[in-house]
């Protein structure tokens, strides 16, 4: 079990717990004896030394929803009939949503309109507005 959150920094496996339960949809007979749903959790407090301060924060505002009162992040997957799969799925999802929370935004750079389009603009107003006039009633 590994998840990777940058090139040199990843989950270490101790952070990382899955139990296997009983799982609902479609199966026949094998949703009643094989318990196929993967549960995973993260304790999130042993990722503080492999996370800067901001990075934490941001995974608990970004994943709130997701993390409990004692600081576990929960997922469940139970897409496929085998353990093993809905284990890597499962894994894949957890490292996409923190890879993603950690990503900081790229800061917006201002621009102004150009020339072109301001041009453009004001022709496509006339052209607009000649229309309009064009439908009014002649007195």
């Amino acid at each position: 079990m590994k998840i990777v959150l940058t090139k040199k920094r990843e989950v270490p496996s101790s952070a990382i717990s899955t139990t296997f339960v009983r799982s609902s949809g479609p199966g026949g007979q094998n949703v009643n004896k094989v318990s196929t749903k993967a549960k995973i959790k993260i304790d999130i407090s042993q990722l503080k030394n492999i996370l800067t301060t901001e990075e934490m924060l941001s995974i608990y505002t970004k994943l709130k929803n997701r993390i409990d009162k004692n600081g576990f992040l929960h997922l469940t997957c139970d897409e496929t009939r085998h353990q093993n799969r809905n284990l890597e799925i499962g894994l894949k999802r957890i490292e996409s949503k923190l890879t993603q929370a950690i990503k900081k935004p790229k800061k917006r750079k201002p621009t102004k309109p150009t020339k072109s389009s301001k041009e453009k603009r004001l022709q496509y107003k006339k052209i607009r507005a000649e229309k309009k006039k064009s439908r009014a009633k002649i007195d």
